[in-house]
């Protein structure tokens, strides 16, 4: 008999469109989820307060979180908002800090992407950096304007691997060349981060952490998009789906 795919939470952005309030993913996220990984995913309303939370992490096999255009609120790193942090999504912000906390409580494989890495890094205390492009000595990580997609989401620049870290151990090689698309990024690491790939102006890129119960791997750039078809993007999803049958087995 055939093992089901594992089951992967992916918590929902808000969204108002036609006078309703959506709870919504983009679907690069979960097509790379179901074609790469292997892996079903389970959208999660952004309701943390009325959602029994428990009861869906008890029957998934990882916590995916997503790149958004809203922005984490200055408030949960001890900053003051301003126009330059917005969007804000603090629906998503209250649902991803607990999904994360548990995730990394019960040892939930967890991939956090673009926004999902910056929340991992405020789950661990750290701070983020807006406008990162008028930053002395920084290059400009924003996507470019173009009506085609895959022309904002190619590859810009390259990224520096850890030697002997977790990211090392998935792409194998000391360098990748990435879609990193933002304007927003780590300032201050959280405590119990591990730095796991810098851009060459020193940009933080990729996190895990340290004495993790888990897969647990932070990345700022898209590997979503290219999954399909980019050898170190497919990689990361991979080894995610991967970690996530393995917590299943260990669990069934």
């Amino acid at each position: 008999m055939t093992a089901a795919s594992p089951l992967v939470a992916v918590p929902a952005d808000i969204r108002e469109f036609q006078n309703y309030r959506w709870h919504a993913s983009p679907d690069t996220y979960l097509k790379a989820l179901l074609r790469v990984a292997g892996a079903t995913p389970v959208i999660v309303p952004a309701m943390a307060e009325e959602i029994d939370l428990a009861a869906i992490l008890d029957r998934v096999d990882g916590v995916m979180t997503t790149g958004s255009a809203s922005n984490v609120h200055p408030s949960r790193y001890g900053a003051e908002p301003s126009p330059s942090y917005e969007p804000f999504d603090t629906d998503r912000d209250d649902l991803t800090d607990r999904l994360i906390r548990e995730a990394l409580r019960r040892g939930l494989p967890l991939l956090a992407i673009c926004r999902g890495h910056q929340e991992l890094n405020v789950a661990f205390g750290g701070t983020l950096a807006t406008e990162i492009q008028e930053i002395d000595g920084r290059m400009d990580h924003r996507a470019i304007t173009h009506e085609d997609q895959r022309e904002r989401y190619a590859t810009r620049h390259e990224v520096a691997v850890t030697a002997g870290g977790l990211l090392a151990s998935i792409v194998g090689t000391p360098e990748i060349r990435v879609n990193s698309l933002h304007r927003q990024a780590i300032d201050r690491l959280g405590e119990g981060l591990t730095v796991e790939a810098s851009a060459p102006d020193g940009t933080v890129e990729a996190i895990s952490v340290e004495g993790a119960k888990g897969f647990v791997l932070g990345v700022q750039w898209h590997p979503e998009f290219w999954a399909e078809n980019d050898a170190p993007s497919a990689a990361i999803f991979e080894a995610f789906g991967a970690a996530c049958r393995a917590y299943r087995d260990r669990r069934d």
